[in-house]
């Protein structure tokens, strides 16, 4: 498979991102095994986590991260996969922290669990809005001289703090971001697009948007108002059964309809075909949810396609 290189690293990855958030959530350490085999078998190779997936469970997370490492041990395949996780995010124990104290102590506890000596792109996940980006950065430089981590990125940042972390770096000499994870999709555009988009094409950002299929809400299984009820991720998709919503559906359909494949397969597709989009981030929980996924990158919508997809989405 044709891989993309990470903008200012030698990072190559396949077009799509595992987004490891359902191990040891809807996934048990088997069932990870199986799906991460069939991921890997299929040729592609980057798997995102963090140390707090999934902290919703038991308080703190950390099972995530303890799930890939014992699959990464099995295997024996650390070098053919580009790993990323991140820091910052709040669990029950504590609030969102980027301070040097925490990054230091979570970035030791990660490489632990996952069972490796190096973390290849480490994110910070939540802005505290409180650390100074200088404080952060210069912890992240630390890891990044002892070798513990290849290079940083950026998910939950605000476009301000964004722009300050690359001035400081600029300024200090200190690690920069090389990528950013945001909330985008085919119905969560226009946060990314109006605040963010100018930023990544300045500084050169590859780009991994989360939740790009709405937690599910763009397969297209949703489609009454009952639908919602039968799923753990209902209530917080049902927001997205308005007018604008079913007018992606809709639109899904007949795309899908043309290539006679699943409405996600189009929404990845389209994701992909975005230009500053690298690879997006999406999880699965059965081979038949796999092979969805694996479709994406190789469904070349044309610009009658995603004219139809823009225009319903907006």
């Amino acid at each position: 498979m044709k891989k993309i290189k990470i903008q200012h690293t030698g990072l190559e990855i396949a077009p799509i991102n595992f987004g490891g958030n359902v191990f040891g959530w809807t996934l048990d350490e088997q069932k990870s095994f199986e799906i991460l085999d069939k991921f890997v078998g299929a040729g592609f190779n980057f798997i995102d986590t963090a140390d707090t997936y999934s902290w919703w469970v038991n308080g703190k997370g950390g099972q995530s991260e303890e799930i890939i490492g014992k699959w990464l041990k099995s295997r024996g395949n650390r070098n053919d996969i580009v790993l990323a996780t991140k820091v910052g995010s709040e669990t029950k124990e504590h609030g969102f922290d980027i301070s040097r104290k925490h990054i230091l102590k979570s970035a030791d506890e990660s490489l632990q669990r996952l069972g490796v000596d190096h973390i290849d792109l480490y994110y910070t996940h939540f802005d505290d809005n409180v650390t100074p980006v200088e404080e952060t950065l210069s912890a992240y430089d630390e890891l990044v001289k002892a070798g513990k981590v290849r290079f940083i990125a950026a998910s939950n940042i605000s476009p301000e703090r964004l722009i300050e972390s690359f001035d400081c770096a600029e300024k200090n000499g200190l690690p920069r971001y090389v990528a950013l994870q945001p909330h985008y999709n085919l119905v969560e555009r226009s946060r990314f697009e109006n605040d963010y988009s100018q930023i990544v094409e300045t500084y050169g950002l590859s780009v991994f948007p989360y939740w790009s299929l709405a937690a599910g809400f763009l397969t297209g299984k949703y489609r009454a108002e009952a639908d919602f009820d039968n799923t753990a991720r209902g209530g917080g998709i049902k927001k997205y059964f308005d007018d604008k919503g079913k007018r992606v559906l809709e639109a899904l359909d007949v795309v899908a309809g043309k290539y006679d494949t699943k409405q996600a397969t189009v929404a990845l597709a389209w994701l992909l075909a975005k230009p500053l989009v690298t690879a997006p981030i999406v999880s699965a929980t059965s081979v038949s949810q796999l092979e969805t996924l694996f479709d994406a990158p190789k469904l070349p919508l044309d610009a009658e396609d995603i004219g139809l997809l823009d225009e319903a989405s907006k």
